[in-house]
């Protein structure tokens, strides 16, 4: 999986936003905490939600289960407005 071509992810003033852009059919915005522009980051190539959780549990210092249920989480909500390539 991976994000689709238009969703567009950047930093501004500390704080890290996707918007929809291009072909993308989301007309509005995410903001998210850093480990969530870490996912978005993991999902920028080619990868499986099983590696996005072993680079969480490398880069934060957290058990794996709660790692995992945070990327399931983010990756839920990234289906819900189809920004996923899977």
């Amino acid at each position: 999986m991976k994000l689709k071509d238009g969703f567009i992810s950047y930093e501004s003033d500390g704080e890290h936003i996707m918007v929809g852009g291009g072909d993308a059919s989301f007309p509005g915005l995410i903001r998210s905490n850093d480990a969530a522009a870490f996912i978005v980051e993991c999902l920028g190539h080619e990868t499986t939600e099983s590696a996005i959780v072993d680079a969480m549990f490398e880069k934060y210092d957290a058990p794996r289960e709660r790692l995992a249920a945070d990327v399931r989480r983010i990756l839920d909500t990234l289906r819900s407005v189809n920004a996923l390539e899977e």
